[in-house]
């Protein structure tokens, strides 16, 4: 049975000098002992103060948020589980048992820890609770599934499981890709209530909510190609067809009302009609190849976790004493 001893803790962290050290103490408090900080090239004490409170950190070599935390689990985590949280002390060390739980029995491979179930007063600004709340509903209409707060920065996972994610991510986009690459890669994934607390007024917010808002909406439209391409082509496609039939319209109506002919714009308003029909069917067919790709992958990987279990079973199963014993003097002599 796996316990905190199989847990990494990982601590993404620029300018945290005020809450760094509560925080791994927190965690420390909570039996955790394999703590690990990465700096993301912080200007104050962030880096000296992670260490004398007795956690490992690291210096990543490129920026942003994401690429931390890829670095962190390709190159420093080598134990089987991860438990992600801020370091500026809005998320609860309490809550770690949670977000573990599911993994530990093997319910999840993915946990991620919901914001909005216990959200204390002030934690959130009236902007970043619409822009959640937008950013929720395009992921859940886009593909297809409610994970309730895809932004939250309370994750937990197997490492095995964030392997098979591609991640590109450099920023705070980092936590939609990784809810967009568990749908694409079917990686079991759960949502878990947990108590959201204010920032400290000494600490500062390393986040752009208009900017990092409008850029994570724009990476779930992006990634919709892969994932839900139906969706991403079939939105462009309705679009012209609409653009199309308004503009035939306009030219019927100009034509039967005032006698004026605009063979210009009915040509474009044409063409974006024909345009739009090969997008619909376009993105019809691309969602069908998808999903037979994704059927295939999912079957590949049961015989892949089946031919490892049969594989690990053979290996702890104890040697045939009668065929398996080397041969004595008296049976070489038989």
């Amino acid at each position: 049975m796996a316990d905190r001893d199989d847990v990494c803790v990982l601590l993404p962290a620029y300018n945290e000098a005020e809450t760094i050290e509560s925080v791994i103490e927190g965690f420390h408090e909570q039996g955790f002992e394999n703590v690990l900080v990465v700096d993301g090239g912080s200007t104050d004490d962030t880096y000296a103060l992670a260490e004398a409170a007795g956690a490992r950190v690291f210096e990543q070599s490129g920026e942003g948020k994401g690429q931390a935390i890829r670095e962190a689990v390709h190159r420093y985590i080598e134990a089987p589980y991860v438990l992600m949280a801020d370091a500026d002390e809005t998320y609860r060390a309490g809550d770690a048992d949670r977000m573990l739980e599911p993994l530990f029995e093997g319910q999840a491979e993915h946990v991620i820890g919901d914001r909005f179930a216990d959200m204390k007063p002030d934690a959130m600004t009236r902007l970043n609770r619409i822009g959640n709340r937008l950013i929720n509903g395009a992921f859940s209409l886009i593909h297809g599934y409610d994970y309730a707060d895809i932004l939250s920065g309370y994750r937990a996972f197997t490492r095995e499981s964030f392997l098979r994610l591609s991640l590109s991510a450099e920023g705070f986009g980092i936590e939609t890709e990784m809810a967009v690459e568990c749908v694409k890669h079917g990686v079991r994934t759960v949502v878990v209530p947990i108590t959201y607390l204010p920032r400290p007024d000494e600490s500062e917010t390393n986040l752009r909510p208009v900017r990092d808002g409008g850029l994570i909406l724009v990476t779930l439209y992006r990634m919709a190609k892969t994932n839900n391409p139906l969706f991403y082509f079939g939105s462009v496609g309705v679009s012209a067809i609409t653009a199309g039939a308004l503009l035939g319209v306009y030219v019927l109506y100009d034509w039967f009302a005032n006698g004026i002919s605009h063979e210009i714009i009915a040509t474009l308003g044409g063409i974006a009609v024909v345009l739009g029909i090969q997008l619909l069917m376009f993105g019809v067919l691309s969602d069908m190849i998808v999903t037979v790709n994704r059927e295939q992958t999912q079957q590949l990987e049961e015989i892949a976790n089946r031919l490892n279990d049969e594989r690990q079973t053979a290996q702890q199963s104890p040697p045939d004493t009668e065929t398996d014993a080397p041969p004595t003097p008296e049976n070489r002599q038989n």
